[in-house]
């Protein structure tokens, strides 16, 4: 069975999905199969896209006009059809760039072969640039990463609070904003300064 996807960038009506319906009607979509989206491509959240794949069943064949109407980007693209190749799903792409995939036939997974090398060389140029740019941040002095959550006001409030018998601590951690594995980390379960919360409170002095 055929099913096609199609998708427009505004949902105020500016844009039609005319154009691309014709198509995948013409390519032997059913006019009942087809499934819309009015959402920006770089959305997480399309949900007649998430409707259309958990439809498709082994065997079917997902048609699209264009390659930029499917995926995010390029990776997202790779792993949605890797996804429906592991399915026994094939993907067919009418024209643009990517006009010569048709993963139902040889020529065609050659094409996305090659697309998932270049995901994966994409993957690899931005690891090594953030690999780099930690690098350069620690030479200047400064590291890398997710800040702490845990401030020294709330350290000190937390010291305040564990040694009390009526503190709830998974009250205290939703108060603060901070995770139980970040509270005991920092301070005892009887309020005693542990070694992080320690440094965390000589770095501000």
């Amino acid at each position: 069975m055929l099913v096609g996807y199609v998708r427009v960038s505004k949902a105020d009506g500016s844009q039609t999905t005319d154009l691309q319906r014709d198509a995948l009607l013409g390519a032997g979509v059913d006019r009942e199969a087809v499934y819309e989206d009015r959402a920006s491509g770089k959305r997480d959240d399309r949900p007649e896209l998430a409707a259309c794949l958990k439809a498709l069943r082994h065997g079917d064949t997902l048609v699209v006009w264009k390659l930029d109407r499917l995926g995010r980007d390029l990776r997202h693209l790779v792993n949605i059809v890797h996804d429906l190749t592991e399915r026994g799903i094939g993907l067919k792409v009418l024209t643009g760039q990517g006009a010569a995939i048709d993963t139902t036939t040889a020529s065609g997974k050659l094409v996305f072969g090659i697309f998932a090398a270049l995901a994966e060389f994409e993957r690899e140029l931005i690891r090594e640039r953030t690999i780099a740019g930690l690098a350069s941040a620690r030479a200047r002095g400064r590291t890398g990463g997710r800040p702490y959550k845990m401030t020294p006001a709330k350290l000190r409030l937390a010291m305040a609070s564990m040694g009390k018998p009526e503190t709830s601590v998974g009250d205290l951690c939703n108060e603060l904003g901070i995770t139980r594995q970040t509270l005991y980390r920092h301070v005892s379960p009887v309020g005693e300064l542990r070694p992080d919360g320690a440094k965390l409170l000589s770095k501000r002095r």
